[in-house]
């Protein structure tokens, strides 16, 4: 169940807010027309490039089930205009983890493991798995606000036609996407109110055909949409209890 997206050099990008400019929202050249007027019809479903780019934060949780089986969530706290990340939750050993980091950068932060405070190689190990949580989890919840942002390559498709609705199917991927590069994704737009409402990828490594999962359960907070809930047969990802933040407490990137 995990999805990777764009490099450290990208992800501080995306996290420092540059987005943030109006002028950073140019799509790459590669980007075909048709599909640069779906993403436009997509950000403004989901509330707006300006109202987006004006968001200081997020909180949200990421948890998954199979059947009966359920993961121990993962609670993310993460300040879209400095990079700081937050990610606390239990192991499937079940050891209580904590860290605190700032997105690109590996060489510092804060690591707790059941509240011992962890120190030399292997912090940076722990801040490397800090980024690479982000990195998988985030994409559950803000790939549909992704597709114009600095090195994304977006291509229409398909018109895709099934019972339930009509779809414009978007190829996406990233300048030396994901960790390691290579991942493709792919997006289906609801023609009618033009939210995504399925994703496929095929990660770097793996071949076709793509892993299919929904993208549902929209939750409106402060103008903006994120979906909560991603289905693929018995299994579920829950990428829910969303907050936008306008200030973070100034001790919610400290140590506790």
């Amino acid at each position: 169940m995990k999805s990777r997206c764009a490099p450290l050099a990208l992800l501080t990008a995306f996290a420092l807010g540059l987005l943030a400019d109006t002028h950073a929202w140019a799509a790459a050249a590669d980007t075909d027309p048709k599909a640069l007027v779906i993403a436009q019809q997509v950000l403004k479903s989901l509330g707006g490039r300006e109202k987006w780019a004006s968001l200081t934060g997020l909180r949200f949780t990421f948890g998954a089930a199979v059947r009966d089986s359920i993961r121990a969530p993962r609670h993310h706290a993460w300040n879209l205009r400095t990079g700081q990340h937050r990610v606390e939750g239990v192991t499937r050993d079940g050891v209580k983890f904590l860290f605190i980091h700032t997105l690109g950068d590996t060489a510092g932060g804060i690591a707790f493991m059941n509240e011992t405070r962890i120190e030399g190689d292997s912090l940076r190990k722990l801040t490397e798995r800090a980024q690479s949580l982000w990195t998988n989890d985030s994409n559950w919840i803000v790939l549909p606000y992704r597709m114009l942002e600095p090195g994304a390559h977006l291509r229409y498709e398909a018109e895709v036609a099934e019972a339930q609705a009509t779809y414009d199917r978007l190829a996406l991927d990233f300048d030396h996407a994901g960790l390691p590069p290579g991942d493709r994704y792919w997006l289906y737009v609801n023609q009618k109110n033009h939210r995504v409402e399925r994703w496929e990828y095929v990660l770097k490594g793996n071949t076709p055909p793509p892993v299919p999962w929904t993208y549902e359960g929209y939750e409106e907070h402060d103008g903006l949409w994120f979906s909560t809930t991603h289905r693929q047969g018995l299994a579920t990802i829950m990428t829910n209890a969303v907050q936008t933040v306008s200030s973070f407490p100034t001790t919610e990137f400290q140590a506790p």
